[in-house]
Order: structure tokens, then sequence, then C-alpha cells
């Protein structure tokens, strides 16, 4: 009998023994971490939730309607930036009716790192767009640009007074693309 449980215990470790593994490969060639290229440039919408740490002065840190900020006379943003090539400077904005009625025709100056982009008169309140693409030049690569678009009067509330109020921002930003000619 013992000799039974022997052989069987053999027999058991041999069939055991006997399976059909897969045969060893190699372990297949790592790949690195997937990152998405860089952007050349931003259009900082204001809802966005990191817009405020690219304020630099004249945007108000309340969020209007969920999309719009107030500003005063010349706000300004800070964008860095990968390239200055086929930039194009664009902002959405709108003037307050509230606003015209006392200040009347506005001009809005554009402005890139303090260089001046152009100046549009505006005779009636709305929402506008423009878009104005930048000299690269003004531009430095791997560099922090300041885009600034400043209106020429603003709304000045009465006494006991409080923060004047320049227009509605929307969006401002520089996209890498080629102006469409019109």
């Amino acid at each position: 009998m013992t000799l039974r449980l022997g052989l069987l215990g053999v027999m058991c470790g041999i069939l055991c023994g006997c399976g059909n593994l897969p045969e060893p490969y190699a372990p297949p060639t790592q790949r690195p971490f997937f990152e998405a290229p860089p952007e050349a440039a931003r259009i900082l919408n204001m809802a966005d939730a990191d817009v405020e740490s690219h304020f630099v002065r004249d945007i108000s840190a309340e969020l209007q309607g969920n999309t719009w900020r107030w500003t005063g006379k010349r706000p300004t943003i800070r964008l860095h930036l990968n390239s200055n090539q086929k930039l194009v400077y664009s902002i959405d904005f709108a003037i307050a009716e509230s606003t015209f009625q006392q200040t009347g025709p506005v001009t809005l100056s554009l402005f890139v790192n303090d260089h001046l982009l152009g100046s549009f008169r505006y005779a009636s309140p709305g929402r506008q767009r423009v878009e104005k693409p930048v000299p690269a030049e003004w531009l430095e690569p791997d560099e922090n640009a300041t885009l600034a678009a400043e209106i020429d009067k603003v709304w000045t509330p009465p006494p006991p007074g409080g923060t004047p109020l320049g227009f509605i921002l929307i969006a401002l930003g520089l996209e890498q693309r080629e102006l469409e000619r019109k």
C-alpha cells in the first residue's frame, strides 16, 4: 500500500509538472507618457477656473452671469507663450448700455507688451469682437506677454462713489493661426 501511495504521489508530481505554459516573450516596448503639445497661446474666457492667475490689473474678481467680468480703465492679463509666430490678439467684450448713457462714444485701444496694436471707436453699446494679428517681433518665445485693452472713458458711480467701470470682458488672449483676409 505504501508502494501504491508512493507511486501515486510520483505520478501526481509528474502530471502537475506537465503543463502548457506560454512561451517566454519580451515585454512590450515602453512608451513615454503622452503629453499634449504646449499651446503657443491661449484665449482666457472669464469663466475659466484658472483665469484669475493671469490677471495683472483692472479686472473684477467677481464673475457675472457665469461668463463675464467688469473691467476698469486698462484691464491687463499675462500669458506664457511658447511661440511668437502667427499670433492673433482676440478680445470678446461688450459696452454696457448703462455706462454708455453716461460716457457716450468710447475708444478701445489694444496693447501687446505696451505696444499699441490698434484703436477702435464705438458709437453705440453692444457686444463686440476684435481680432488683429500681432507682429512677431513684439513677443519672445518661451516668455510671458502682457495684453491690455484700454478704454478712453470709464463710468464712475455717483457719490459716495464706487469702482469706476470700463466695459464687460468676456474673453481675451492670443490664438496661433492665420487671420483670414476680408
